[in-house]
């Protein structure tokens, strides 16, 4: 093969892609961005993003590292401050606080297309990154010593590793032969922005509901932005609702907790999936984001895991000394670094999912005893906080 053009050609410039991209900047390494289009302009208006993200404290410190964090107006970010998870007989409960670890916040609320367009105009502000956009994979040639990405117009890209950021259906996945299971969850997830008629309090809120499972998320102001994960054909009988009674039934399904609900963005609904991969890297290709991962969002934690990959594989590839960007021994070190992880949280979510959603009495009783009991036992609340600000 002829002399890779690029050291690192990253396929898809999602949140996830992006950063990664950005994290190899002054690297010395020659990296390339492949994207079909480009993220849509913000909005003249103050509207707000039903696609919000709960980013948690190690990817804050992430972006800010890549200087993106600082570009995104505090107006627009609302800090969580605790969290309070009810359980499906509505008195069994889990609370948590930032400040019984001594941690600032939990997580920090943030709309997707405020950090897409500051991880876009840093992208454009640095020469140490190729951008092709709009452009669409055609083919992929991976050889012992190189892999060859060919565009739709013919364009060839020549380089030591190709990094697959394009999502949960990944191309690049396909292409490389690495095997995923797709655990459909047939359920949906309803999101929707409301103006509330109680402050939040910078609280998080979550009920576990024979119905699914509700998350109210705290936006600036009097704001929440909910995400009710439930069976398809309920969530289609929410989405068919009149606007007005829509707003009503978010409203009873949280206990009033936040008073009366007024709709600010329509409300849409997106499939739930489980996707495990067999492995995170292939001969001269590694996966990050949802194309290594996809989780159930209960635990808001879906990009939080695709920026720690983001991270440590661009910590890996600065730190590679004298092997090539796709050796495989060090890709089996990214493979190494991330996959207790990830195993952990599709674990956790998925066993979540699976236990609140047997309708079962006995079973019922004893999930809402062990929501109960860990609220009261110190050091395993401890433990749960800890996990989730890292």
């Amino acid at each position: 093969m002829p002399e890779p053009q690029y050291d690192v050609v990253i396929v898809g410039a999602g949140l996830v892609g992006a950063a990664c991209a950005l994290a190899l900047k002054d690297s010395g390494l020659r990296v390339a961005l492949v994207e079909g289009r480009a993220p849509t302009p913000l909005p003249p208006d103050e509207s707000w993003d039903s696609r919000i993200y709960a980013i948690s404290p190690a990817s804050v410190d992430f972006l800010d590292g890549l200087g993106i964090w600082k570009h995104l107006p505090p107006e627009r970010m609302q800090r969580v401050e605790a969290m309070r998870i009810v359980g499906d007989n509505g008195v069994a409960s889990l609370d948590f606080s930032a400040y019984e670890t001594g941690a600032a916040e939990l997580a920090c609320i943030v709309e997707s297309r405020l950090m897409q367009s500051a991880l876009w105009q840093a992208l454009r502000e640095t020469p140490d990154v190729t951008v092709a956009c709009p452009a669409e994979c055609a083919g992929l040639e991976i050889a012992e010593d190189g892999a060859t990405l060919t565009l739709s117009d013919g364009q060839a890209l020549r380089a030591r590793l190709i990094v697959g950021a394009d999502g949960a259906r990944s191309w690049v996945r396909g292409q490389a032969g690495i095997e995923a299971r797709d655990k459909d969850y047939r359920q949906s997830g309803v999101v929707a922005n409301f103006a509330a008629g109680k402050p939040h309090g910078g609280i998080a809120r979550q009920w576990f509901r024979p119905d699914g499972i509700l998350a109210y998320l705290p936006l600036p102001g009097n704001r929440v932005s909910i995400v009710w994960s439930t069976h398809t054909e309920h969530s289609q009988e929410l989405l068919a609702l009149p606007l007005n009674d829509f707003c009503a039934e978010v409203a009873q399904a949280g206990g009033m907790a936040l008073g009366e609900l007024t709709l600010l963005t329509p409300p849409a609904a997106f499939p739930l999936h489980l996707i495990q991969v067999g492995s995170l890297v292939g001969r001269r290709v590694a996966l990050i984001g949802d194309a290594a991962h996809q989780v159930h969002p209960l635990a808001g934690q879906g990009v939080n895991l695709g920026f720690g990959d983001a991270r440590v594989l661009a910590d890996t590839l600065k730190a590679r000394g004298p092997r090539d960007c796709g050796d495989a021994l060090l890709l089996r070190r990214y493979e190494r670094a991330r996959k207790e992880e990830i195993v952990a949280m599709q674990s956790v979510t998925d066993g979540l999912k699976e236990l609140f959603g047997k309708q079962n009495a006995a079973v019922g009783a004893i999930r809402n005893l062990g929501l109960s009991l860990t609220n009261r036992a110190g050091w395993v609340k401890q433990a749960l906080i800890r996990h989730a600000v890292s």
